[in-house]
């Protein structure tokens, strides 16, 4: 095993590896502490993995023996889950389709990267708009386009790099589709956690920017995306409101509605799915991160066309089809969460972090905007460079959490997290404001 005061120098050698600076040790890192291995510090892990780890380092029921032995199990091998089944996907498929996916939406599909489910839910809406405008497979779709939101993040994919629009050099220099993008209506909460902005015209703007889309490219906007809360973006929170109106337009042209929930979604607002949270429902809903296996699923409008890539063989597929030792993973973190009602803890924890973080806001002027549901919190900072001096300072102070748009910090906290953790997380902070 290589030293790990040696680790990053090895990768350096070989890769571009300007990542964090700790080595995570997978042994002594236990439930919301990390443990770097080249120092012996713990971090109180505000960041999971870019939200992706739900319930903490070595969770005592992923390292039972008759887990490991599962796991081992199906590690060995790596079967071509698109066409090759086990008992194994088959537990793990009706597990995700019990517990997680809420009612009505029969179809799945599975995938490794949150980007390339994006993808494929993009081509669920490009196959089933070209159909109702009655294409078949002989012609053309290339004029079919996807409206999406500015300071939006959907990956770095062929066709997600056309709908992200965060750091201009994730997307810079690489051939995009000039496809329409509208303004993102988010809200900015007072200290009171009452909307503090005018979001009535925010939303109006939003509404005339939408119909010269459509006056532009008429039938053909085959989908609408949107992040229900944009993550990379700034932690951009939206009003029902706004859903609904995306909901109107998407049945009265035609145009499916796709909830790009990578970040958001598998629990991490307290309910399996934050678009719950809002009451309007999706055609596609886009997974990845917390479920360890990433994909879709869609409703039954998909069924409203004939030869759907749900109904037509390898319209979408993937040689894997996602993992299927990440599909033991997944169906074990579904029955820890379920079972542990982790879901319930993290609501009541993220009401907590917010109450507090408020709280200090108002003493300290030391950020504002304070925002969150569940796991997903952030708040923003005067200007860029005091957010990137306060992240040094959560570091110092034994804190991991991550940027959010030009000047905000958001917190992805871990499902398991305790009340006295959390009190714990807002004295490291109130430590950095003073």
């Amino acid at each position: 095993m290589i030293d790990a005061q040696n680790v990053h120098a090895v990768l350096t050698r070989h890769q571009l590896a300007d990542g964090m600076e700790q080595v995570l040790d997978l042994e002594r890192s236990h439930g919301v502490w990390l443990h770097d291995a080249r120092t012996g510090d713990e971090y109180l892990d505000a960041f999971t993995c870019f939200a992706s780890w739900p319930a903490g380092f070595n969770h005592p029921r992923l390292t039972e023996p008759g887990f490991l032995a599962d796991l081992a199990r199906v590690a060995a091998s790596n079967p071509s889950n698109s066409d090759l089944y086990t008992r194994e996907m088959a537990a793990f498929v009706e597990a995700f389709a019990t517990h997680v996916t809420p009612a009505g939406f029969p179809h799945h599909f599975w995938i490794s990267g949150g980007g390339l489910a994006v993808e494929n839910g993009l081509k669920v809406a490009f196959d089933w708009k070209a159909r109702k405008l009655g294409r078949g497979p002989t012609d053309s779709a290339d004029d079919l386009v996807i409206l999406h939101f500015r300071e939006a993040f959907h990956g770095r994919t062929g066709y997600t790099m056309s709908i992200t629009n965060t750091d201009p050099l994730k997307v810079a220099l690489f051939p995009k589709f000039k496809w329409p993008r509208v303004h993102n209506p988010h809200i900015e909460y007072d200290l009171d956690g009452d909307i503090a902005n005018d979001i009535e015209a925010s939303e109006a703007r939003t509404r005339a920017e939408i119909e010269a889309a459509f006056a532009e490219y008429g039938d053909r906007i085959a989908g609408i995306i949107i992040e229900p809360l944009q993550g990379e973006g700034g932690d951009n929170h939206f009003r029902p409101a706004l859903f609904e109106m995306l909901r109107r337009f998407a049945d009265e042209r035609e145009a499916l509605l796709i909830y790009d929930e990578v970040q958001t979604g598998f629990f991490g607002s307290g309910r399996p799915w934050l678009w719950q949270h809002h009451g309007v429902a999706p055609d596609v809903v886009v997974f990845g991160k917390k479920s360890q296996v990433c994909g879709i699923y869609a409703s039954a409008r998909i069924d409203e066309v004939d030869d759907n890539v749900f109904a037509l063989s390898s319209r979408i597929n993937s040689t894997w089809g996602g993992s299927l030792t990440d599909m033991v993973r997944s169906r074990r973190l579904i029955e820890i969460i379920t079972e542990e009602k982790l879901a319930d803890n993290i609501a009541a924890r993220g009401d907590e972090f917010v109450a507090g973080l408020r709280g200090l806001a108002r003493e300290s002027g030391a950020f504002t905007n304070v925002r969150g549901i569940g796991s997903l919190v952030a708040f923003t900072l005067d200007t860029p460079a005091g957010r990137d001096a306060f992240i040094g300072r959560l570091e110092q102070a034994r804190v991991l959490a991550l940027k959010s748009g030009p000047q905000a910090i958001r917190f992805r906290l871990p499902l398991i997290i305790s009340a006295e953790e959390v009190e714990l997380l807002l004295k490291r902070i109130a430590d950095c404001v003073a």
